[in-house]
């Protein structure tokens, strides 16, 4: 071969080898991440859940992609979401959420994995085989909400002593609404205090509820956990505010935005969590072989500009065991 043959041959090798190794990569996996909410409520758990992915060798745009679903505030669009996240063929479903997140997955695919945030027992509400080892293709996180709705009546028994009945604001349409009912219930009949239940599924049904909160004459509120009601959580906290009623929330950044005081799991911990799962996953982990985390990092905050606004001395033993006190 003549020599000026040879080095264009051996050039335009050398154009192609680029392109074989482009050809040769593997494809960026996708994950499917759904939510009850829309991405304005979330923004705080997205950069948690990336964190944890991040300390998995994972980052979102470089070696991973990720597919988002926003159900903004309507549980029925979630199984659709999900359908159409299978349809797609992401590597794994990230539930988000809480219920009814995990159940509209599993209904959707029972092969693709599926990593959860719950806030039930997913043993007895058939999500998993058993926390250790959960079995089938979906793992997760729990916060077991129903319990800490127990300890949220003991601190708003604790805030406002002599209130002899509280009015329990929940969600009937809400998968877990009935268990978190019956352990406030539970709660509140062992502290001898009248508990009247109060139920809104939307925003249309607040000035009715608040209303017959007021003409029944509750002394106090507690707010049910609940996607929906973090979603409208400005309308909650205001109509509070004109009844002038001592209110307990589930969630930190109802006292940001204004309520009285919140109890109730770190969420930012719990999507950390979920995104190192997601990241063992892709890497090869089984989710059955994968434990289902129960959450113990609780948040108590409170706004003591709220409790100035509504004449309210927070008792010396709350405030010093308050995660956070915003003045």
């Amino acid at each position: 071969m003549r020599r000026r043959e040879f080095i264009t041959l051996l050039g335009g090798a050398a154009a192609a080898w680029p392109l074989a190794a482009r050809a040769q990569q593997p494809a960026m996996p996708v994950i499917g991440f759904a939510h009850p909410l829309s991405p304005y409520n979330a923004s705080r758990w997205l950069t948690a859940f990336r964190k944890g992915l991040h300390e998995t060798g994972y980052v979102e745009g470089q070696n991973v992609a990720i597919e988002y679903r926003w159900a903004e505030g309507q549980y029925d669009r979630l199984p659709a979401l999900m359908a159409d996240l299978v349809e797609h063929q992401v590597a794994v479903i990230v539930a988000a959420g809480g219920e009814p997140s995990p159940q509209a997955a599993m209904a959707a695919t029972q092969t693709i994995p599926i990593v959860f945030t719950a806030s039930v027992d997913p043993v007895s509400s058939g999500l998993v085989a058993s926390l250790n080892r959960p079995g089938g293709n979906v793992t997760g996180v729990t916060i077991f909400g129903s319990e800490a709705s127990a300890k949220r009546v003991e601190m708003l028994r604790e805030l406002v002593p002599k209130a002899a009945s509280i009015a329990y604001l929940m969600n009937p349409t809400h998968p877990n609404a009935e268990s978190e009912w019956r352990d406030a219930q539970t709660a509140a009949h062992f502290l001898g205090q009248q508990i009247l239940v109060i139920r809104a599924s939307s925003e249309r049904d607040f000035e009715a509820a608040f209303a017959t909160i007021s003409q029944r004459g509750a002394q106090s509120l507690l707010i049910a956990s609940d996607s929906a009601y973090f979603g409208m959580r400005a309308d909650i906290i205001l109509l509070a505010a004109r009844l002038r009623i001592p209110a307990m929330y589930f969630l930190r950044e109802f006292a940001e935005a204004g309520g009285l005081i919140t109890y109730g799991n770190s969420l930012p911990d719990v999507y950390r969590h979920v995104g190192v799962y997601v990241g063992k996953i892709l890497k090869g982990a089984k989710p059955a072989d994968l434990p289902v985390q129960l959450s113990t990092k609780f948040e108590l905050v409170i706004n003591l500009k709220t409790a100035k606004a509504l004449g309210l001395e927070i008792p010396p033993p709350l405030l010093a065991r308050a995660d956070e006190v915003i003045e």
